[in-house]
């Protein structure tokens, strides 16, 4: 009978506890409710399927974690179709409202950038920014391919701009203009041609812009609620990190630079290794981002042509005119081998000219060196023999071989010819172990 008030009071103790932990989930659920986050990132440098994973990724994360919208800061000059494609997929089929901001002042949205834009639920510019020239540009830099296949690609990415901007309902005329004729809009100009929703200075006016918006996703409408809202930064893996930073002209030529010169230093020093190893390395990821560059098949022939003028200067004695050669379609390769007129993807100034002065004397020095190598006499093995004098220790005789003392060593020899003792024999060549000398004429 004692025992019950204690049985009793425990009881109540857990109905207590119970009761308070359903109220503190069910507040905090309440509180988790009430914040409103905005997934932030930034898309900056070419579109390439480093980027691609990381878009997609956050896409992917947004929905998980329910967030009331994304925000992604764009600013970039093109990049792959394929890369593009797989990014507007997923803009397109996000329930999460995906807002594309270009900025800040001085950013673009050109190439892939702007079609990536026209896709967003909503679209945004900074003051001082632009969109469009969307023109497909491929291997030869747009033009230097075959005319049909360029004319497909564009028409392909035409009618995939438009039905963009038709999804979006945005100004499908002008997004098929800007793959066909290379247009390009301020911000000012996107919003009155209504490529865009909004022009905003910076963030903060463009939530308030957005405040109360409604937008259509693929799970129907929903309206924006950004008051308050908390900016959630999204960023890339290391992984992710790698493949975007590949994506950069500047350090695209760098690797093409050094691997140049590695494989032709292994070719000129055969078993050095690691030159060799570390030009394959810089190759494969030259090559790896070319993929996402557009670049102009000449420049890059132009390349491989100095590179084939540096070789011949091993071989054939020009007297440098093969490597000044190589020097000059080093130059001239490099300037062209990205189509900056077209894309504004070009290689920076303060990169190129350290980079091309850097490997074009190590070019030459190599060439130098071994050029120099060659002419060498030889300074060890029996061959070194040929042409030097020795001192005759037995007499040698027309069939009968005598001794003659060269470099230090006593050397079996023989003649065509009498050479008496203490004479002077010169080396003309070696037959086995017998030295073939002649007889040394006494100037009179």
């Amino acid at each position: 009978m004692r025992r019950c008030p204690a049985s009793k009071y425990v009881v109540i103790v857990l109905l207590l506890f119970a009761a308070v932990t359903v109220f503190s989930s069910t507040l905090r659920a309440e509180e988790a409710k009430g914040n409103k986050t905005v997934l932030f990132l930034s898309l900056q440098g070419t579109v390439n399927p480093g980027s691609a994973d990381f878009f997609e990724r956050a896409i992917d994360q947004a929905e998980k974690e329910k967030v009331h919208a994304i925000l992604v800061e764009l600013d970039t000059p093109g990049g792959l179709v394929s890369s593009l494609r797989a990014m507007v997929q997923s803009v397109l089929a996000s329930p999460v409202p995906v807002i594309v901001y270009v900025a800040p002042q001085g950013a673009q949205a050109a190439s892939a950038g702007a079609l990536l834009t026209l896709s967003a639920h909503v679209a945004a510019m900074s003051p001082g920014t632009e969109i469009g020239a969307a023109h497909p540009v491929g291997l030869g830099g747009g033009g230097d391919g075959d005319e049909t296949m360029s004319k497909k690609a564009e028409n392909d990415l035409a009618a995939f701009a438009r039905s963009i901007a038709e999804e979006r309902g945005r100004n499908a005329e002008w997004a098929e203009n800007a793959v066909r004729e290379s247009i390009a809009s301020t911000a000012n100009e996107a919003l009155k041609a209504g490529v865009i929703d909004f022009v905003a200075a910076d963030r903060a006016e463009l939530f308030r812009m957005l405040d109360g918006r409604t937008v259509e996703t693929i799970d129907g409408s929903l309206t924006l609620d950004l008051t308050g809202a908390v900016i959630e930064e999204f960023s890339p893996t290391l992984q992710e990190q790698i493949l975007i930073k590949l994506a950069d002209p500047n350090l695209a030529y760098i690797f093409i630079m050094v691997g140049l010169a590695g494989l032709y230093f292994e070719l000129a020093n055969p078993g050095s290794i690691f030159p060799g190893v570390l030009g394959a390395i810089s190759l494969l990821l030259a090559l790896f981002a070319l993929q996402a560059l557009p670049v102009n098949v000449v420049g890059v022939l132009l390349i491989v042509l100095a590179v084939v003028f540096f070789g011949l200067e091993l071989f054939v004695a020009s007297g440098g005119i093969l490597a000044l050669a190589g020097l000059v379609a080093l130059f001239v390769g490099s300037l062209m081998l990205f189509n900056t007129a077209e894309t504004g993807i070009s290689i920076s100034m303060t990169v190129f000219l350290p980079v091309f002065i850097m490997v074009s004397v190590s070019l030459l020095a190599i060439v130098w060196l071994v050029t120099k190598s060659s002419r060498l006499k030889l300074s060890s093995g029996p061959e070194q023999l040929i042409g030097e004098e020795g001192s005759v220790i037995h007499a040698i005789l027309p069939g009968q071989p005598g001794k003659v003392f060269v470099h230090g060593e006593l050397w079996d020899a023989e003649s065509g010819e009498e050479i008496p003792e203490k004479g002077v024999a010169i080396v003309k060549g070696l037959k086995g172990l017998i030295l073939q000398v002649t007889k040394k004429q006494e100037n009179v």
